[in-house]
Parts: structure tokens; sequence; C-alpha cells
């Protein structure tokens, strides 16, 4: 018998015996090394279910060429905005569960279900989380020209003119649109909701004070809060910022309790093995600690918050309901 041939047959028989003492077929023992040795060893995809700019789009373009160093595979970002972010997500939602496709999600990953009636996947059951790639504030801004000074003197405003103040948002349910929600029921104040296509369009007008608040991330607008375009009155997380320490929180600044964090995460197929899971968020973990990744984070506004796939995954879950909650409370429906 030939060299070669023998070689493989004791190796197939190896194979056979490990798996029958592990108590698994031999293919399932050699999927299973697989899934723990050999991955990546083709392209990985990451898509973003917005268009390009984004915080989601800019964390995954920032950890992509880290992973391609430790990798030495390509990994593609792409760009699949549609139904506010549902296009993207379902492409992945029903992508082979191996690890090769992935989800770069940002905070409306959970306002989507509050809000529509049906989705083509289910939020909670059909991802598995990876890792929070960034974690940011919002912020209430105003235009300079209006009365408020700080979320106390708005609070103030909103009280003595119930329902005649309007604040903006980049579309229904969105994530600036849950953030002034919140703000609304904690502070008790009735204001008028305004939505907007996006971003650039809900504070084009802010500026101009044709509408009176509007809580957008704090990376989208940080150049313009630098330059005096809008007055910054308090920031949405549990802490001050790094990067604007002199702004205040709004849970600090008379909303005891406020907090809404505007967050992107990777996020893969529920189906994926553990074993991969747990080998991207050990090495995309790994890029999100280095010195220039936390720089980048930081420039807009952003920072790294290490958790756990499973916390992921709770938080999640908790964001769902909360959101539901507030979409409940406000009648917030998709557009």
């Amino acid at each position: 018998m030939p060299m070669v041939t023998l070689r493989y047959i004791l190796a197939a028989v190896q194979s056979a015996t490990i798996g029958i003492i592990m108590g698994m077929p031999a293919p399932a023992f050699a999927k299973r090394a697989n899934d723990m040795q050999g991955f990546p060893v083709k392209p990985i995809r990451i898509v973003v279910p917005f268009s390009p700019g984004g915080v989601a789009d800019i964390t995954a373009r920032v950890i992509g060429p880290k992973l391609v160093e430790a990798w030495r595979q390509p990994v593609v970002v792409d760009n699949r905005p549609g139904a506010g972010g549902v296009v993207g997500s379902e492409i992945v939602a029903k992508a082979n569960p191996d690890g090769y496709t992935l989800l770069s999600a940002s905070a409306n990953h959970s306002a989507t279900p509050a809000i529509r009636a049906s989705l083509p996947f289910d939020t909670v059951r059909d991802f598995a989380g990876i890792a929070l790639t960034s974690s940011g504030a919002y912020v209430l801004v105003v235009a300079p020209s209006f009365g408020a000074k700080s979320v106390n003197e708005l609070i103030v405003l909103a009280k003595a003119q119930p329902g005649q103040l309007n604040f903006s948002s980049a579309g229904t349910g969105s994530g600036t649109h849950f953030a002034a929600e919140l703000f609304k029921v904690r502070a008790n104040i009735d204001a008028v909701h305004v939505p907007y296509k996006g971003i650039p369009e809900a504070l084009t007008d802010t500026v101009a004070g044709r509408v009176q608040f509007f809580m957008p991330p704090l990376s989208s607008v940080t150049a313009i809060i630098k330059d005096g375009r809008v007055l910054a009155l308090g920031v949405s997380t549990q802490a001050r910022v790094t990067a604007f320490p002199d702004i205040p929180t709004i849970a600090e600044s008379g909303v005891p309790g406020y907090q809404w964090n505007a967050w992107t995460a990777l996020l893969a197929p529920a189906k994926t093995p553990r074993s991969i899971i747990k080998q991207l968020h050990r090495e995309v973990s790994r890029v999100l600690n280095l010195p220039e990744v936390r720089l980048r984070m930081a420039a807009i506004g952003a920072e790294v918050t290490p958790i756990s796939p499973e916390q992921l995954d709770r938080m999640i879950a908790a964001e769902i309901a909360l959101t539901t909650q507030l979409a409940r409370k406000a009648g917030i429906k998709a557009d």
C-alpha cells in the first residue's frame, strides 16, 4: 500500500477514534476542531445597516484593518442601508452562522422592534453578541440664541409653556428620538416631536432656532459644539465624557436617574458556534484596547467599555424592553 494512502487511512482512523472517545461522530469532531483552530480561513464581511459616516460605520472601519493585520484575511465593510437598518440586519440574521458575516449594530437595533409591528427577524433570538465596540453619549443641544443656558432652565421653560416647545430628531424611532422621549418622561415636561430625515437636517433647524432642542450623538456634533454653533446643555451618560469634561450630565443637572447611551456593537447570527464567538470577542477586544484605537474613539466622543458577549446580549434585551415601554407611552410607531 502506498505510504500516502496509508497516512490518510491512519489519520481517518485516529479522527474517528477520538470522535468516539469524546462521544461525537468523527465529522462533528472535525468541524468542532476547525471552528476552534482554523478560523478565519476566508474574508469576513461586516454589514453596516446604514449609509457611510455614522458611528456604526466608523467603528467597523477602525476595527477592520486591525483584524486584517492579525488574521491575514480581508475584512470587508459592506454598507446596506434601508428601512431604518432592517435591510442590513436581515442579511446577517439569515446568513450562514459561521462567523464570516457580522453586523455592526447601533442603539437603533434595540429601538426597531419597539416601533415596528413585524420584522423579518427576531432582534433577540436571531443574533448573538460579540463585543460592544463603542459607548458614547447623546447630548442635549440648543441654539445659542435660545433662552435656556442649562438643562434646568430648559425644564423651567418647558413647564411654563406645556406643549409649546419643539424638539427635533433624526427620524421617528431613532436613537435621537428615544433619548428625547426619555428626557421628557424623566423631566416631566411636554414637548412636541418634529422628525427629520437624518441628523444633518435636524441639526440645521436646531441651529436656526426653528426647533428648540435636539439630542444627537455627541460624536456627530463635536465640531459645532467646539465652534459655538450650538450650546451643549448636558450629556446622556451616567458620567461626564472625558473629551468634554465641562459638559455636565443630564442626571446631575436636575433629572436624577436619566441615562441613555449611544452604542455600537458587533453581532453574529444566533447559531454561530460559541468557540467562534469567543475567538471574535477576544480579538476585537484586543483591537479596541490598542492606544491608537482608543484615541480614535475618544476623538468622536466615544469610549471603549469592555463587556462579555453574554452581558451584551442582556444589555440589548433590557434596552428593547425600555424602548418598547417608551414607545407605548409616547405612541411611537414607524413611519
